[in-house]
């Protein structure tokens, strides 16, 4: 029996624990005490508890990274942790999975934990009539097996190494058998800290749990507080004026006004980010793998890079595996912007010129028309016209993406490389946004799902980005770094998660007052 993890695959329970009980670099001095407040963005009015539709960072950090906890959690440096579950193991071929539950834990209205919450709460991601992000990812377990009251058994359809990892996922949140409607109402959880007020779409605040599992090792706030502030020049004027301690997403044009305040600073975290124009290839003229690669070679990538990211990135070759990722190929072959190339696939495309719409807005992500624009301009020495049209932000996710032809996207990326192609490229899954196929990369998403030796996986992983980056009908000109602010009262580890904005969303478990 085996446990893994994504930087060596094997790990043993001993460090598993040795992780948990630090949970932070040695160096750190975190000290208990006083009221953390955050201003956040991606929050709505429909915003709720219920972990299913979860999406962006403002219900990320209140649930996952605050009031709930998951089975295991994606460490700061990138390996795999446990949360409610203290070690795993596997069967040979990584198709049973059997989770040591940890014990002497309870939610925050008395119940205690054990294995009857993590099925009932899993199960609910594949009920009937159920939206949930986390669907692709429960619908492959064939069975969940109450062995005792604090182990379970997950018998998967196939095999999948990287299945403790998807445990992590920010939709996946462990709430109390036969009480989750109520515990979606009002919050409950296991997490650090417990609902005093949720206004959605505004604010939440959350007050340090007595007693908690993690004991003194996390959750170092008495009380936190995140408000809803959608714009980036509002989250900045909040900041500098002293009304929260941390901001997400700092407008780069304001990068210079925030360097020269004392009390305030900017963490940049290279990670898996990356900013996309995704097409419908199901769709004319998208349906045509030459008329993909003549947009391939329309786009200046590097001038993206420099004039919307301001430097705070780096050229993506159209693959959705990141930096951060393990099996990350650095070697992928450019797409160079070449008008020439741009044109040749266009003839092969049996077109001497090409008209097409690209919706964007901001709300994709910060300076996505700006992005489209540039991409109009580097395209018309191609014979290639781009009409932006320029989406209201209100609706922009419900209305525009998975159902405008072309439009700008964002992903914050995945942990492990066969979680970011399930959740976006594999066939028939939710957001898949272009709808592309090909038969050799839906094969080796299989054989890499099972596959247990950590060479050949990268071999696997490698082919895959490549047939991606030459023939997807993803457009991904930008790894997008995440760039946030602080004040100088607030202290935190040297070492910040790059998986999600925010330390991963976690920072009301790992920062302190300084």
């Amino acid at each position: 029996m085996t446990n893994f993890t994504r930087r060596g695959l094997m790990q043993t329970s001993a460090a598993l624990g040795l992780l948990a009980a630090t949970g932070m670099p040695a160096l750190a001095a975190p000290k208990r005490g006083g009221r953390f407040v955050a201003g956040l963005s991606g929050a709505n009015t429909s915003d709720s508890w219920d972990g299913r539709t979860h999406s962006d960072l403002f219900m990320i950090a209140s649930a996952q990274g605050a009031v709930f906890d998951s089975l295991t959690e994606v460490a700061a440096d990138g390996s795999l942790k446990g949360e409610l579950a203290e070690s795993w193991e596997a069967s040979a071929d990584a198709r049973v999975w059997t989770f040591n539950l940890r014990k002497g834990v309870k939610f925050h209205n008395g119940k205690d934990f054990g294995a009857d919450d993590v099925i009932e709460s899993l199960k609910m991601h594949v009920a009937e009539g159920a939206k949930s992000a986390a669907k692709p990812i429960v619908s492959n377990i064939e069975e969940m097996k109450k062995v005792t009251d604090h182990q379970v058994q997950f018998t998967l359809k196939g095999g999948n190494a990287d299945f403790p990892y998807l445990m992590s996922d920010y939709h996946i949140l462990i709430y109390p058998a036969g009480q989750i409607e109520e515990a979606i109402a009002k919050g409950i959880g296991t997490g650090l800290y417990r609902v005093v007020s949720f206004d959605p779409g505004v604010r939440f605040v959350g007050k340090r749990v007595d007693d908690h599992y993690k004991g003194d090792q996390a959750g170092f706030f008495d009380e936190i507080e995140y408000i809803a502030i959608n714009d980036a020049t509002a989250r900045t004027n909040a900041l500098l004026t002293g009304q929260v301690h941390a901001i997400n997403r700092i407008d780069f044009k304001t990068e210079a006004l925030l360097k020269a305040n004392p009390m305030v600073e900017i963490q940049e975290v290279t990670g898996n980010q990356h900013y996309t124009f995704p097409m419908l290839t199901n769709v004319e003229p998208f349906n045509d793998v030459n008329v993909r690669k003549a947009l391939k070679h329309a786009v200046n990538r590097q001038e993206m890079v420099d004039k919307v990211l301001l430097g705070h990135g780096r050229v993506s070759y159209d693959n959705p595996i990141g930096p951060a990722n393990q099996f990350f190929d650095e070697d992928l072959p450019p797409i160079e912007y070449d008008p020439d190339k741009s044109k040749y696939y266009l003839k092969q495309a049996g077109l001497s010129s090409l008209s097409v719409d690209l919706s964007a807005s901001d709300a994709a992500f910060t300076g996505a028309v700006d992005a489209a624009l540039l991409y109009q301009s580097s395209a018309k020495a191609c014979g290639i016209d781009i009409n932006v049209v320029q989406e209201p932000a209100d609706g922009y996710w419900s209305n525009v993406w998975l159902k405008k032809p072309w439009c700008a996207c964002y992903w914050s990326g995945r942990a492990t490389e066969d979680w970011m192609f399930s959740t976006a490229y594999e066939d028939g899954v939710p957001w898949n946004d272009t709808h592309w196929h090909n038969d050799r990369f839906q094969e080796l998403l299989k054989m890499g799902r099972v596959e247990l030796d950590q060479n050949r996986r990268r071999e696997i992983y490698v082919e895959m980005q490549r047939i991606i980056s030459a023939e997807g009908g993803t457009i991904i000109p930008m790894y997008a770094n995440y760039v946030q602010a602080k004040s100088v009262k607030i202290g935190t580890p040297e070492k910040i998660g790059n998986l999600w904005q925010m330390d991963n969303a976690r920072m009301a478990e790992r920062w302190w007052m300084a």
